[in-house]
């Protein structure tokens, strides 16, 4: 790739920024009280307008540096890190509002084309016009080779468009800093050269790229500008990859001809040739560095204009733009992704008519009371599992996205899960009228639009309490564990629910311990909506000389529900739903921040 391409006109302009580190030091806890030592000690500079690659054996240390550098790793290491200023030849504390970082997985929603997520981006980034904001994103696929899949779908792409992909989104509001972790991995030599040369290009136009690199081809390498090669937590080389051999000959090791030099200097510190850890220490320093290169343009000219003619340092948006922009992002990926809306309507609409029918005329009759109201258990059910399984499943896949997005500083947290919620919940009561209109019909229940409407404010309750437990679960914890410990807490909230054990029959204090059951108030509130409220006695049809059920108050004394109150019921599930919401937006913080 050609380095002219990355001139990048119409990008918001930039600030060059040299990265300083020294006395790095990291350690982690092993079994008992050892430390194991990752880092100990290091010290170097990357500077700007250079393509700068950490090397080394696996567990040397590259990516704790890397973690330390760009931010991830907050706390828990003694060193300090600055961000130099190369025009006002001032230093601050490196923070992720200068740098971004991308990740070896190439995080990105399947459903999206590039053009639509480059532009999503971009209004979440850059405060502009629309004609602005199209002439950055149509600059940046063209410098990065991907003006031909601009309608392509993000799971369509190749490897190698979806690295490329992955950086282009972080060049819209043009991060002075770019950290990378293996940007390489899983490419194809052909797809490696293009990557690592459009690297190469953007760190002319002046940014400090700085990218973890495992094992280099010698095209590769000779690309690098800056090595920063680390060995047992020492950092044993720093310089040119020119430099290298001339290096390794000052401590009598000399590479064969025809042998690449990444894979000997690999070799060296490995041990494969005696232990030169120590000798490599020493004769490491900043005298292997080449001079920096020429930039392709001018960080501090007039190039960066907008379409007004003023220079392009652009603001990032509100919060409440952002929101707008979240909430339109995920109305379309609801709307795209048929297995979450349209399969799971059809389904709510089948079981709906198949529980009716198998229930059909309960509503009605007074010898099937006790089985009216195992209708109403299996409702409850079923609306619990279908809202928390697919959260549980779901939700995980979005996190890893949502993690990269918020260190990169796209959006606030909150604004995030206010439109993730806006969407998500009326969705879900969408699912739950589809099935209780239904189910409520063909069961023959009492046809009245008030009590039809207290069923459904119950059932609808139910749904959005599961949806956040699922929500809390596959945030917390790994899908396996998130589907295992949700089940088992729906199977001990069915259990203390009245139905399967009745109240009447339970020991006292376990009679106590059910009113934790959020399935205990849902089926009292369905239970008192249907034959509470002065229903009249219900018919004993034809054949039966005595329904023991047919009056609802004895219905109630026997199943333990006779001091049942719909609005206490409604009350509980609104407190849990509230709680659960609450815990939910903490659990997805907290995941988010580790």
């Amino acid at each position: 790739m050609s380095e002219s391409r990355a001139i990048l006109t119409h990008l918001p302009k930039t600030t060059p920024f040299d990265i300083q580190f020294s006395n790095i030091e990291f350690s982690v806890k092993q079994a008992g009280s050892q430390k194991k030592h990752i880092l100990n000690g290091v010290s170097g500079c990357f500077q700007s307008g250079e393509l700068t690659a950490i090397m080394g054996p696996s567990g040397a240390g590259k990516s704790s540096l890397l973690n330390i550098l760009t931010g991830f790793q907050q706390s828990g290491y003694k060193g300090d890190v600055k961000a130099m200023n190369v025009k006002e030849c001032t230093s601050k504390k490196l923070s992720t509002r200068s740098s971004c970082y991308i990740m070896q997985d190439d995080r990105l929603s399947p459903l999206f084309t590039v053009l639509e997520i480059m532009m999503m981006a971009a209004d979440l980034k850059i405060k502009a016009s629309y004609k602005y904001k199209q002439l950055i994103v149509d600059d940046i696929l063209d410098t990065i080779g991907l003006v031909l899949s601009k309608h392509t779908l993000c799971g369509r792409l190749s490897g190698g468009q979806k690295k490329r992909l992955s950086i282009a989104l972080e060049l819209i509001d043009n991060p002075p800093i770019m950290f990378l972790d293996e940007p390489t991995t899983g490419l194809d030599s052909n797809s490696t050269n293009q990557c690592v040369a459009m690297l190469k290009a953007l760190a002319r136009g002046g940014r400090t790229i700085v990218c973890t690199i495992h094992q280099p081809s010698a095209t590769i390498f000779e690309m690098v500008d800056h090595l920063y090669v680390i060995a047992e937590g020492h950092c044993v080389y720093k310089g040119s990859s020119a430099n290298t051999i001339p290096y390794l000959q000052t401590i009598g090791l000399h590479c064969p001809q025809y042998h690449n030099p990444a894979d000997f200097l690999l070799e060296v510190v490995t041990g494969e040739y005696g232990h030169f850890t120590s000798a490599m220490m020493s004769a490491a320093n900043d005298s292997w560095r080449s001079l920096r290169p020429p930039l392709t343009y001018n960080i501090d000219s007039d190039n960066n204009r907008n379409e007004m003619g003023t220079t392009a340092v652009m603001k990032a948006p509100s919060e409440f733009i952002r929101f707008g922009v979240l909430l339109n992002r995920c109305i379309i990926q609801l709307y795209r992704d048929w297995t979450v809306t349209h399969l799971k309507m059809l389904l709510h609409f089948a079981v709906g008519i198949l529980l009716g029918l198998l229930f059909s005329n309960m509503g009605v009759d007074g010898s099937k009371i006790i089985n009216n109201i195992g209708f109403f258990m299996s409702s409850l059910v079923y609306l619990s599992y279908t809202s928390l399984i697919p959260a549980i499943l779901k939700f995980p896949s979005e996190l890893v996205i949502l993690k990269k997005e918020q260190f990169n500083n796209w959006y606030k947290l909150h604004t995030f899960f206010a439109a993730f919620l806006i969407t998500n919940l009326p969705v879900q009561m969408c699912f739950c009228f589809v099935y209780t209109s239904v189910s409520y019909y063909l069961s023959s229940q009492f046809l009245s639009w008030t009590r039809f409407t207290m069923f459904l404010v119950v059932c609808q309750l139910m749904t959005l309490i599961s949806e956040g437990l699922g929500l809390i679960l596959g945030t917390v914890m790994s899908p396996v564990n998130g589907v295992f410990i949700g089940s088992v807490m729906t199977a001990l909230a069915i259990l203390f629910a009245g139905f399967i054990c009745l109240f009447n029959h339970m020991p006292i204090p376990l009679y106590y311990f059910s009113f934790t059951s959020y399935m205990r108030w849902a089926l009292e509130g369905l239970v008192v909506t249907v034959y509470g409220y002065g229903r009249e006695p219900l018919e004993c049809p034809p054949g039966h000389a005595y329904c023991h059920y047919r009056i609802p108050g004895t219905m109630f004394k026997d199943v333990g529900m006779k001091d049942g109150n719909y609005w206490n019921d409604v009350g509980a599930l609104s407190t849990y739903f509230f709680i659960v919401t609450i815990m939910s937006y903490f659990a997805l913080y907290k995941s988010v921040k580790n």
